[in-house]
């Protein structure tokens, strides 16, 4: 059946599109609210990384300035700390709470944390699968829906393309206990290692919360994606 240019599956990924949405505005409301809060310790995000590395056995791992918003990172090839100029000289509750998550991850790469290192392990498949995964479905989709051989080839490719796609639905799952366990780990050493006051720690666990949701919604997409993809192929 044909629709023109309105196609209904579409709606399977409304409601997802919409979480995501609203999962982005709560982070970036929530790290602007608390980067206008001064913590009472007065510490940097660059500072107290620093310290939770430090107390971890982790001096070798380096704390680097990049450039961005909200584009911290830690990078497990070369053992570094990235923080953003938001986070790594800015004595705020927001950028303690990011930079201590990012210190979480490092952590968890030295104690050998399961997910992580699984996550880190499939990174070249997910990425040939991602860049890969759209293109297979919608030239399986032209074919499947043409006449002749060409059909059976289109069910294969689509069918290769749709594997494509939840093994990068499946990293998005994993990313989930690796995001979520480097909040706790974070929080733990924020209050541990006293770098911001109790006060504080409501703002803290605010900011990790609202940045922890946003990966959830990236699950929700992912998975709207698939099932509106296996709904255009069982159109006819």
């Amino acid at each position: 059946m044909y629709y023109g240019y309105w196609d209904p599956t579409i709606i399977i990924l409304i409601p997802a599109m919409v979480f995501a949405f609203i999962c982005q505005g709560r982070v970036q409301s929530a790290f602007r609210r608390y980067s206008r809060v001064r913590n009472r310790n007065g510490l940097t995000g660059a500072q107290a990384a620093r310290r939770v590395l430090d107390r971890n056995g982790l001096g070798d791992v380096r704390i680097v300035p990049i450039s961005g918003n909200l584009t911290d990172n830690y990078n497990p090839a070369n053992r570094t700390l990235n923080l953003s100029e938001s986070v790594y000289n800015v004595p705020s509750v927001s950028a303690v709470s990011v930079a201590c998550h990012e210190a979480g991850h490092a952590i968890q790469h030295a104690r050998g944390y399961v997910p992580l290192t699984v996550r880190n392990s499939i990174v070249p498949v997910v990425n040939f699968a991602s860049s890969s995964s759209w293109i297979l479905i919608m030239v399986g989709l032209v074919l499947m829906f043409s006449s002749g051989p060409s059909s059976s080839i289109g069910t294969l490719i689509f069918n290769i393309g749709v594997i494509a796609f939840v093994i990068v639905l499946l990293f998005h799952l994993i990313t989930l206990p690796v995001e979520f366990n480097a909040s706790r780990r974070a929080l733990a050493q924020m209050e541990k290692l006293a770098l911001v006051e109790p006060e504080d720690m409501k703002g803290s666990r605010r900011v990790l919360r609202a940045a922890a949701m946003t990966y959830v919604a990236a699950v929700a997409v992912a998975a709207a994606n698939l099932l509106r993809i296996l709904a255009l192929s069982r159109r006819d």
